[in-house]
């Protein structure tokens, strides 16, 4: 009988497993450092311990999802399959080209991503289609064929194949994959078409390449860490969480496996839509922070918004331009290089920063004892009183405390005459207000406040510095949902399977022949079927993608099935100049609306996940007391500590307290108050939020006209 379903989840210094019991709905749990070298053994590794205490987990298992890191780090290292690139005659410097736009003006000595395919192996086809789809010049299967041959001598593993406006037309991009096929029988090939069939060619081309880069990696990387868990009883398929926020079979992650390029923050917004739809939160503000980066998300309706404009490998982290473009939907969420993990250090000009690099999983931060000799925000949290040492993991993990002060006593206090716990916290505040930074303008993009957000905290490091982070930002209550510490594989379990393909029309409004945009969709909804587990029952959401004339990004815009009456242009119409005038306060009614493409989602219906209430019936006494940092103006206070699990629904505790858990801690500050709701999370409403609201919405707000 299939009972259990289980979520794994690759971050960069921890893997976390979610196990749940389809029938008691009981939730076991597991976190274990990250191998960087061999990420799938510790997923092996993990089964393995979970399997000690249920034996028959595997072999009774209905589904195993997953979601992983490897993409970005095969990219990253440049470790992926040597490539080649076969793309129209003429245009066979796009990679470097670009957007032929600096992303930084003023930098002088400005540094560009490096072409995952050297100029040698990048060549030219004589064929030549028209942004019509109209066939210009017929493809020359000889110059294909001599490419072939350049690419055989070169040793090449991996081709891309990126015609210009293959979108429309893909009959010649189509019959030199055949070409390629037959010369190179052994090389993995990547059409553009099949990838990402939307215009704008450098973005398509880079997406193409990186799918064939990294597809021998994957392949070899799904199918062993198939094969291992078939070998230990696993009878079904392994599910792969795409980047966004659906679930496909392995099969399809094998295929296109550029789709995970971001499978593992997805999983993330994920776990924090489920539990705010549970709980009826909107609009709220997801805060995911782990060993290396945090990551926020605003999520309104139930559903986070999504984007095409993702880069991987950017020589400078969080500049928008500086990396390679992966075209792929993935959610529009905002990246800080904050986290457990991050390092603290004095620079120049005598002054402290945190990050954005990171000591990972290897050393790990001085007090995990893996000879990491710089201090971190970690590092820092324990000496704050935040972490107990020895409960880190449930007590599966000891911290060293003693390690941590020499680090930071070592690094900071020696440079700037703060005594070990003043630098802790100067850290703790640093990384706080460098998250708020970011987030302020973020949000004021989004058209939100934060005074309207619910901040709903998960991830290792989440709940100790969530109250912080909402504190400076503004947000009224936090939200700390039950295994917060591994919420990203609880996730993979909230998510539905679902697929996405699309359609270019690049047609004024107005001239669009309905009766083929509807077989269009028909056509484009069989595609995504095809791609589903058989025997599914599936739900179908279909979009358009609209704009003026003239603009380069289109709004999405929900529709129901199309049909063939015109007034449903009006329709379009009506729905994409609200959307418009929402966002940007303007309506330009002199220029026509065109529509850009069209999308088809096919999904199964969102799974069922049933998590056992807190049983306890009486309110739980704290287990214990230690010192903690409080604030600058109290300093150290002892506070006590209690045990989450012990909390029963309805329980109420004032801060300062602490609140510890197998995978993470939460820290409440100073007047917060917080209450265990029925579904077993912790609300906790901040001291004196409201009498800031103003201030904090008027500080965002001039952040976002600051950074623009």
């Amino acid at each position: 009988m299939s009972r259990y379903r289980l979520g794994i989840d690759i971050g960069g210094t921890f893997t976390d497993f979610s196990l749940v019991d389809a029938i008691s709905g009981e939730v076991r749990v597991e976190k274990m450092l990250t191998s960087s070298s061999a990420p799938e053994k510790t997923v092996i590794q993990g089964v393995d311990l979970l399997s000690e205490t249920i034996p028959n987990m595997l072999t009774e298992a209905k589904e195993v999802i997953h979601a992983t890191t490897l993409i970005t780090n095969v990219i990253l290292e440049r470790k992926g399959s040597k490539t080649g690139l076969l793309t129209t005659e003429g245009f066979t410097d796009i990679l470097e080209i670009a957007r032929e736009v600096r992303y930084d003006i003023f930098d002088m000595f400005i540094r560009l991503p490096e072409p995952m395919v050297p100029r040698n192996l990048r060549l030219g086809a004589e064929e030549r289609i028209l942004a019509s789809g109209m066939v210009l010049n017929p493809l020359n299967e000889a110059s294909v064929r001599k490419a072939a041959e350049i690419f055989r001598e070169a040793d090449v593993e991996a081709v891309a194949v990126a015609f210009l406006h293959s979108y429309q037309n893909s009959s010649n991009e189509i019959r030199a994959g055949e070409i390629l096929k037959s010369e190179l029988p052994n090389v993995i090939l990547s059409l553009s078409h099949e990838v990402h069939p939307e215009p704008k060619e450098y973005e398509r081309t880079s997406t193409t390449v990186i799918d064939a880069y990294v597809k021998g990696i994957a392949e070899g990387y799904l199918d062993q860490l198939s094969e291992g868990l078939k070998s230990r009883g696993y009878r079904n398929r392994l599910f792969v969480m795409l980047s966004n926020g659906g679930t496909a079979t392995v099969e399809t992650a094998k295929s296109v496996p550029v789709q995970i390029v971001e499978s593992g923050p997805a999983a993330g917004v994920e776990a924090a839509s489920y539990f705010g739809r549970l709980m009826n939160i909107d609009p709220m503000l997801s805060f995911d922070m782990g060993g290396t980066t945090a990551k926020l998300c605003i999520i309104e309706n139930g559903r986070a918004a999504r984007t095409r404009t993702y880069e991987v490998d950017r020589v400078h982290r969080f500049k928008m331009g500086s990396g390679l473009p992966a075209a792929v939907p993935v959610y529009d969420l905002l990246e800080i290089g904050a986290g457990g993990g991050s390092i603290a250090r004095v620079n120049d000009l005598g002054l402290m920063q945190v990050g954005p690099d990171s000591s990972g999983s290897d050393p790990g931060p001085a007090s995990y004892g893996l000879n990491g000799q710089e201090p971190t925000v970690t590092d820092a949290d324990l000496l704050l009183g935040y972490l107990n040492p020895d409960y880190f993991l449930g007590g599966q993990m000891r911290l060293d405390r003693d390690a941590a002060e020499r680090a930071i006593r070592n690094t900071l206090s020696e440079k700037t005459g703060l005594t070990p716990i003043e630098a802790a916290a100067g850290v703790h505040e640093i990384v706080n207000e460098n998250m708020a930074s970011a987030a302020r303008v973020y949000v004021a993009e989004k058209g939100q406040a934060p005074s309207k957000l619910s901040l709903v905290a998960f991830g290792g490091a989440g709940p100790v510095h969530a109250l912080g982070l909402a504190r400076k930002l503004g947000c009224p209550k936090v939200i700390v949902p039950p295994f917060s510490g591994v919420m990203s594989s609880l996730g993979l379990l909230a998510a539905p399977v679902a697929f996405e393909r699309s359609r270019t029309i690049r047609q004024i409004l107005r001239n669009v022949d309905l009766t083929k945009i509807h077989e269009f969709y028909r056509e484009l909804e069989q595609e995504a079927r095809s791609l589903m587990p058989e025997g599914s029952e599936l739900l179908v959401r279909r979009t358009v993608d609209l704009r003026y004339s003239g603009q380069d990004y289109p709004l999405e815009i929900d529709i129901e099935e199309p049909t063939v009456n015109e007034k449903l242009k009006t329709d379009w119409e009506g729905s994409f100049e609200a959307e418009y005038n929402e966002l940007y306060g303007k309506v330009d009614d002199e220029n026509p609306i065109e529509l850009a493409s069209i999308r088809v989602y096919v999904s199964q219906p969102m799974p069922h996940l049933d998590i056992a209430k807190p049983t306890a019936t009486t309110d739980a006494e704290p287990k214990a007391v230690r010192d903690v940092y409080v604030s600058s103006e109290t300093g150290t206070a002892t506070v006590p500590v209690y045990e989450r699990t012990d909390l029963c629904i309805g329980q109420l505790i004032m801060g300062p307290a602490i609140v510890e858990e197998r995978e993470s801690t939460t820290v409440i500050g100073d007047g917060d108050k917080l209450t265990v709701n029925n579904r077993g999370c912790l609300e906790i409403d901040l001291a004196k939020s409201s009498t800031n609201t103003k201030e904090s919405d008027d500080q965002s707000i001039n952040s976002y006209i600051g950074e623009s």
